[in-house]
């Protein structure tokens, strides 16, 4: 099984200015991990330095070729009224 190939409308500088317009650590972590791939590091450490493992960033990048910006990457809040 081949590894997902990354958008390439994108390179490293981009993803890593979207990574510094972000309040949230999450697409942080998730960005940075995907401009070490851009920059030719391995998909395993890429994964490392964003605290994930290589089947969890494979997840990632699918969902940022899909939606390509930070906002793709962003964890989804829930909507409606808090129980407890």
């Amino acid at each position: 099984m081949g590894s997902v190939p990354l958008r390439d409308n994108h390179d490293s500088v981009r993803v890593r200015f979207l990574s510094s317009r972000c309040r949230d650590a999450d697409p942080v972590r998730r960005l940075l991990s995907i401009a070490a791939v851009y920059d030719g590091m391995s998909r395993t450490e890429a994964a490392r330095i964003g605290g994930m493992d290589r089947q969890t960033l494979r997840d990632w990048v699918h969902r940022f070729n899909a939606g390509g910006g930070r906002a793709s990457l962003s964890t989804a809040r829930r909507r409606g009224r808090r129980h407890g």
